[in-house]
């Protein structure tokens, strides 16, 4: 693969460079960061390099020390079989407070969990030949694509990320377009997840003091989507990121990483580490759960560090309807609100949000104050 700048780091870049060329080089080659990798480089593009002024600005956070008693709340799910006022209680905390937590005892076996990583490894892994026919930056059309970057072309550097992405839910997925090597594998967590998904949306209800079932009468649950991240090992982690600040354009967020590390969560101004524990899974809040609750839980913004280990591989369920255009209107939940706590949001077609923050890309910047009523 020929990169412009591949083999050039920070002290090598030149102001004249032909950026979208070299982005195009990039895309047109369909092998991804992967590919990069596999050519032997030894230098981080100049493409994907972070700006100066980013790195300088996030020295303060990561130099100031984490409360060493901190940690990302851990929720036992075995517990909603008894006393599930103490679950309940867990997950309103936590979504208020942190706006991530890991389940344990969630009901989906271990064995699969780890099928699901290794499968998801095997796909990135796979000759470019066989990989290739999934390629595509078609935002709509295809329900199962292969890529690296939705965002290549809005963001200020590239990712050190490539993506298989997996369209499970609402419509069924014909199993047919999934790839043979994951396909199994994809379509039963998938239905796991879904699951599971179904419960916490059953919590979070309660956490906001509604009925169970109002988020899945709001049709939270209804929609899913898989991601599944391949970050190889980079040559110079320290200039580049595995995933850019963000927060997720969704309802709900449920992360399976393995054993590597990487992922960080921005809390109290201070960049903390979600270090894997073996069985658990991550669950971390979206933007648009954080509208209809009126900011009641928090979508917090993450990302993952680039690293010499690797691959880290990771796989996100987005619960999101972003893929079945609908005509309803999600704004702040009116239960929630009172003279004392007016709507803080319009409401939104759920297709508009995800336009304007597919459009905007990974800048560091969340999509919901664009959606936020002046006064």
């Amino acid at each position: 693969m020929d990169v412009a700048g591949a083999g050039e780091s920070l002290a090598g870049i030149s102001p004249n460079h032909d950026r979208l060329q070299e982005l195009k080089a990039f895309d047109e080659s369909k092998a991804g960061v992967k590919g990069l990798v596999d050519a032997g480089i030894t230098k981080v593009p100049r493409i994907f390099l972070r700006p100066p002024e980013e790195i300088a600005a996030d020295e303060p956070i990561s130099r100031q020390r984490t409360p060493t008693q901190f940690r990302i709340p851990v929720i036992d799910l075995q517990d909603v079989a008894g006393d599930r006022s103490v679950v309940v209680d867990g997950v309103r905390r936590a979504a208020e407070a942190v706006g991530f937590f890991h389940v344990v005892n969630h009901g989906v076996p271990v064995k699969l969990l780890e099928d699901m990583v290794a499968a998801a490894r095997e796909f990135h892994e796979l000759p470019l030949e066989l990989k290739v026919e999934y390629y595509s930056r078609d935002m709509t059309a295809k329900k199962v694509k292969y890529r690296s970057n939705f965002d290549l072309y809005q963001s200020k550097y590239v990712n050190w990320r490539d993506t298989l992405k997996c369209v499970m839910a609402p419509e069924p997925v014909d199993p047919q377009e999934l790839p043979p090597i994951c396909r199994d594998v994809i379509l039963e967590f998938s239905k796991q997840v879904q699951t599971l998904g179904s419960l916490l949306f059953e919590l979070l209800s309660e956490a906001l003091g509604l009925k169970p079932c109002h988020l899945k009468d709001m049709d939270c649950p209804k929609g899913h989507l898989l991601l599944c991240h391949y970050y190889p090992s980079c040559p110079e982690p320290e200039l580049t990121l595995g995933t850019s600040r963000h927060s997720d354009p969704d309802f709900l967020t449920i992360l399976l990483q393995d054993h590597i590390g990487g992922l960080q969560v921005l809390y109290q101004n201070m960049w903390v580490d979600v270090p894997p524990i073996p069985g658990a899974l991550v669950v971390n809040i979206g933007d648009v759960l954080q509208l209809i609750s009126n900011d009641k839980f928090e979508s917090v913004e993450h990302r993952v560090l680039a690293n010499h280990r690797g691959p880290r591989v990771s796989v996100a369920c987005f619960f999101t309807l972003d893929h079945c255009p609908s005509t309803r209107i999600y704004g702040p939940i009116k239960e929630l609100l009172s003279e004392d706590n007016p709507p803080l949001y319009r409401g939104i077609l759920l297709q508009d949000f995800n336009a304007y923050y597919n459009n905007k890309g990974l800048d560091g910047n969340s999509a919901l104050a664009h959606f936020k009523l002046l006064g």
